[in-house]
Parts: structure tokens; sequence; C-alpha cells
């Protein structure tokens, strides 16, 4: 049960309801169209708005910002207070120890994302908030012209996220799956060994991801920590007792519970396959459509409040004639063909092949170069240049598909055969129904 007051309540569902208005801007003026330059000058940096400052924000999306000369970062927002403080100050500290006083104010700091999305001075958008807000946010800002980087896993259906691509499309911003793995040079050697017929005509794909988390028992309700929104973090979830392995831990960025529950997340079968199945797709040649068969078994916990798989394995087949194996395991992606097979991990391992030679292949200037670019550069270039992002919307949408058709399968215990150009299964009418989710109001925006 909530623990507030009525009158708390109330308060709480008027601002859900109502737009707040903006805070004050910092003195920098927005440039959507830069232009050359190793340093662009301050009115030309792109103006970058961080909705959503936990983990992931901390200690990978935000620091990159920092440091890049051709962005300045303008706002932080989250809907905890204590992370939210945190950010401005670490922005703050940032700027200041480039001024020759020492001091820098000027970041906007507020709980609510809208405030960012509507002010007209800000470029870009970073969405690193849980994946139940991924596409809300994701489409308010684009609708609001803004260049979009968005966490992975992108979506929690498929729905929602070809209500992306639409949008993506139709107001023309660069838009960027954030996820690092196209980045990383053992896995585009891989797709580019496949891709360029090294391995001769493929025949099977294999993936892997870490098993999930042990399930945990029933949690009792909790008192809503002081500086936590709880309303604003639920968003378009449904409405559920605040209890902690809900949420995440207050004052620490460990890995947050919400990851294990699936109104929020979908598991390791989302979380780390948006990466891996990514790269399989990227070698493949179809991360732009999908497969057209897909059966799966899986483990799901028997009670208690996480309820995402444990383990799985699922099997996909391409038009091309190509299968993916995907299952529990360790990060890697192996490419096998009529003339052999090559193997990255993730981490330690590196790039193997049979036969070995293959590693020693030169790929021709006339053959196919995948870019290489780091991820918030790739999407700092999208912007400048207006050109496509290394994993724009489709791509992503594309490869999360991949996790929620497995999902959809080991739900239905069946194959089901799936047509990628329509989206819809052809053989089973409630598998379809599964392709979408409700969302709670205010924020059904779809």
């Amino acid at each position: 049960m909530d623990t507030r007051s009525s009158a708390e309540r109330t308060s709480r569902r008027r601002f859900l309801g109502s737009m707040a208005t903006a805070l004050a801007a910092p003195a920098v003026v927005s440039s959507s169209a830069l232009g050359a330059g190793a340093k662009a000058a301050p009115s030309d940096r792109i103006t970058v708005g961080m909705i959503g400052m936990g983990r992931q924000a901390r200690y990978a999306n935000l620091k990159p910002f920092l440091h890049s000369p051709d962005t300045q970062v303008v706002a932080v927002c989250d809907v905890d207070a204590w992370r939210l403080a945190n950010a401005k100050s670490d922005v703050e500290k940032h700027y200041a120890a480039r001024k020759p006083s020492g001091a820098w104010k000027g970041v906007q700091a507020t709980r609510d994302f809208r405030e960012v999305v509507a002010r007209k001075d800000i470029d870009a958008i970073m969405n690193s908030t849980p994946d139940h807000w991924h596409v809300p946010i994701a489409l308010r800002a684009v609708r609001a012209g803004k260049h979009v980087s968005c966490e992975k896993p992108l979506i929690l259906s498929i729905t929602e996220g070809r209500a992306l691509c639409k949008a993506v499309e139709r107001y023309g911003v660069t838009f960027r799956t954030d996820s690092e793995f196209r980045s990383i040079g053992v896995l585009r050697r891989a797709c580019e060994l496949a891709l360029n017929g090294r391995l001769g005509k493929l025949h099977t794909i294999r993936t892997g991801v870490p098993k999930g988390d042990v399930g945990c028992k029933p949690q009792p309700t909790m008192p809503v920590p002081e500086e936590l929104d709880y309303d604003m973090w639920l968003g378009p979830a449904p409405m559920a007792p605040y209890t902690l392995k809900r949420v995440h831990t207050p004052k620490s960025y460990a890995r947050p519970g919400w990851m294990r529950v699936r109104d929020y997340c979908d598991g390791m079968i989302s979380n780390w396959g948006t990466h891996l199945n990514d790269i399989a797709q990227w070698g493949n040649g179809t991360d732009r459509t999908g497969p057209v068969e897909v059966e799966g078994t899986g483990v799901f916990p028997t009670e208690g409040l996480w309820n995402v798989l444990l383990s799985f394995e699922c099997r996909y087949k391409y038009a091309n004639g190509v299968d993916l194996l995907y299952k529990t395991d360790r990060p890697y992606v192996r490419f096998e063909g009529a003339k052999g097979w090559v193997q990255a991990h993730f981490g330690r391992g590196g790039l193997k092949a049979e036969p070995a030679s293959l590693l020693k292949e030169v790929i021709g200037p006339d053959e196919i170069h995948l870019p290489s670019r780091s991820d918030k550069g790739d999407f700092i270039h999208g912007i400048k240049t207006g050109q496509e992002t290394m994993e724009p919307a489709e791509v992503g949408h594309r490869t999360n598909s991949m996790c929620q058709l497995g999902l959809i399968a080991i739900e239905r215990g069946k194959k089901l055969k799936w047509d990628p150009a329509a989206e819809r299964f052809t053989n089973d009418d409630v598998a379809n129904r599964m392709l979408s989710r409700p969302m709670r109001a205010p924020w059904g925006i779809l």
C-alpha cells in the first residue's frame, strides 16, 4: 500500500498531469548544425540534456559528453534527488576545473524529464533511464526535434519500437541505440570476415549471454525513500507498492532490482541479448529485417518479485537459410560457414578462428569495411554530419525485436513463424497480441 497521505497523492497526480515551467538555461547557444573544427567554440557545441543519472549514466554515459570538445552538458535529470545532486555536482566540478576562476555554475537539475525536453536550446538527449522509460521519453524528445541517444534494450514491445522508428523518420533527427558493442574491434572484425565471404556461405550463428540472477522471495511494502519520486519512477508501468528490490538501493549505484522485474525490464534475454544479437545481425547482413521462424525454451522463477528468465535457449531461422542459436552461456558471437568459423568474445577470449589463417586475412579496399567509432563519438558524428549512426532506431528496434520474439516463443511454447516485413506472426493470433503492452496514463503516448 502507498504510505503517503491523500493530500500527497493528490498533489503527485496533479504534478504528473501537468508540465512544469523549465528552469533558467545556462548561457550556451544551441547549434544543431555544426561546422568543421577539432574544438568547437562554446556557441557551436552540441548542448546535451542527460535524463536518468543512475549507474549507467554515472559510469559510462556522462563522462564522454563532458570530455568531448564538441558537446556541453547543460541539464541533468533524475527522479532520485540524491543521484540528481551528485550529477549536478559532477558536471559543475568538471567545467569549473577548466575555468581560470575554478568556479562554474549553469547546469539545470530537475526531476521532471519534460522540463529538459521542452528547452529549445537543447540539441540532444542522452536517455539512461530504466528500460520501461526508454520509448516514452525518446518519443517525446524526437517529437520535440531533439537528437536522441537511448540506452539499450531500446524497447519492451515490438509495437512501441515501430512507433519510435516512424517518429524518427518523420522528424528527421539523429538517433542512436546506445550499445557500445559495434565499437569493439574483435566483434567488428568477425562481422567483416563473415560479410566478405571469408567463411564461405554462412549456415549457423551462435550467440551467448550470461545467466539471469536468481529470484528473490516476495517482498514487503516499504515506505518510499524521501529522495525518490516513486510515482514518476513508475511512469508508464503498472501501479505497484514500493519495495527496495523493485527499484534501486537508496544512495547507491549498485546493480538495481528493477532489472529483474518484467514490468520494467525483460532481463538478460534483452539486456545482454541486444548486444550480442546485434552483432549477429550485423555480420549476417540482416540488421534491418529479422528471422522468419523462432522457437525457444526457458526457465522462469517460480515465486517472488523477480520474474525474468533465469536461463533460456532460442533458435531462429532466417530467409537466407542461416540458423541462429541463442542461449545463456558467456558473452560471445560465432559465425560458421562452409569454409570455417570465427568466434569473438566480449572480455577475455578475444578472437578465435578455424582455420587460424582466417585471422590474418586482409580486407581489401573494395570490400566491406564496417565503420569504427566510439559509441558517443558515433552519436556526435551523426549530429554533426547528418549521417546515420552505426545503430539507428531501425537497427536497434530490429535487434530488440529478436529478443522479444524469443521471449514470446518461450511463453507460447511452440515454433512461431514471423513475417519481418509486416512484423506479425503468421501462425499464432495469441502471440500477435503479445506484441504490445499497456501503458499507465498519462504516459500512454504511443
